[in-house]
């Protein structure tokens, strides 16, 4: 599992924080912003694996930062988990998830243990 690299955006700074160090806990490289606009400057630099991304942030939400990074070949392919404090089941957001596609999706008050199952389908342990 060491060197698999995990970019997180969340504006959600409590969750954020918990959220990497559990990462890091179990030996991923993990790299955070606060916002969607430094996710998407610094996705070219660390060249992520995975990404994790609250679907509502202020600037720039999760659905534009996929796009934007999906631009650059080199991460065109990168596995997405959308997460967001929102009831996906009685929103708009699950559509919208499906139709950018290789992306999967779970309210980031479920169990951490449900996220790294997701995780590890994604890129492996």
């Amino acid at each position: 599992m060491a060197g698999k690299r995990i970019l997180v955006a969340d504006d959600d700074h409590r969750a954020l924080d918990s959220l990497v160090k559990r990462l890091k806990e179990l030996d991923y490289e993990v790299m955070a912003f606060s916002n969607g606009s430094e996710a998407i400057e610094n996705s070219r630099i660390f060249s992520p694996d995975l990404l994790i991304l609250d679907i509502l942030m202020p600037d720039v939400d999760g659905y534009s930062v996929v796009r934007a990074i999906r631009e650059d070949k080199n991460l065109e392919n990168v596995p997405v988990i959308f997460i967001t404090a929102q009831d996906l089941e009685h929103t708009f957001m699950q559509k919208r998830v499906t139709e950018i596609g290789s992306c999967d999706f779970m309210n980031k008050f479920r169990s951490f243990d449900e996220l790294l199952a997701k995780i590890r389908e994604k890129i492996g342990s």
